[in-house]
């Protein structure tokens, strides 16, 4: 699995995993009840940036992480503006992009084996019922890196396509982008039947 773990010795790296992926959970749903407004985009924007100047890792990190999704964004703005206003677009946006890099905020500041045994202690109780704890927390962890996975995989299509003269348009880099998801994608569910997940 790939992660964005960067190895830290800030509060955030210091926190348990279980209360971490909580406050950022409650953070996030927080955003995504406010109201569709300007300030809406202001409130998830600020709420971002000090999150990450309070982490330690900074705003040359949420640049990185930025970067790493500007397709996403983009795509999502587009497709926000085709049936929204401006106003409500952005907000939606913002909102979007907000869940995003707070999510990577915690895959940046947890191992995965940390993030595992958390969402695994949580659903114990589960077992009772016939619920496989350890399966339902390996697909939490697949799903909290499919984000960054795909920000990395669009940007090797975007680079392989400047190599070879490639213009900027939209259509031209979704079909590959595409492909590619669906084979790594492939290999995932390949490499996680080979160790017995079905």
């Amino acid at each position: 699995m790939i992660t964005l773990y960067r190895p830290g010795s800030g509060w955030l790296h210091r926190a348990p995993a279980g209360p971490k992926a909580l406050g950022i959970l409650v953070v996030v749903l927080a955003i995504s009840l406010l109201p569709t407004s300007w300030w809406t985009a202001g409130i998830a924007t600020a709420v971002t940036v000090l999150a990450y100047l309070a982490s330690g890792l900074g705003l040359g990190e949420l640049g990185r992480q930025l970067l790493l999704i500007r397709w996403i964004i983009t795509i999502t703005v587009a497709g926000q503006l085709l049936f929204l206003d401006v106003e409500s677009a952005v907000s939606n946006t913002s909102r979007i992009v907000a869940a995003i890099l707070l999510a990577a905020l915690l895959v940046l500041s947890t191992r995965v084996a940390d993030l595992l045994d958390a969402f695994e202690r949580v659903l114990q109780p589960l077992g009772r019922f016939g619920v496989d704890p350890s399966r339902i927390a390996l697909m939490l962890a697949v799903a909290i890196n499919t984000v960054p996975v795909l920000a990395r995989l669009a940007t090797s299509v975007r680079e392989a396509q400047r190599a070879r003269g490639a213009g900027s348009n939209l259509v031209t880099f979704v079909v590959p982008f595409l492909v590619v998801s669906l084979k790594h994608a492939d290999e995932l569910g390949e490499a996680l039947t080979a160790r017995g997940v079905r």
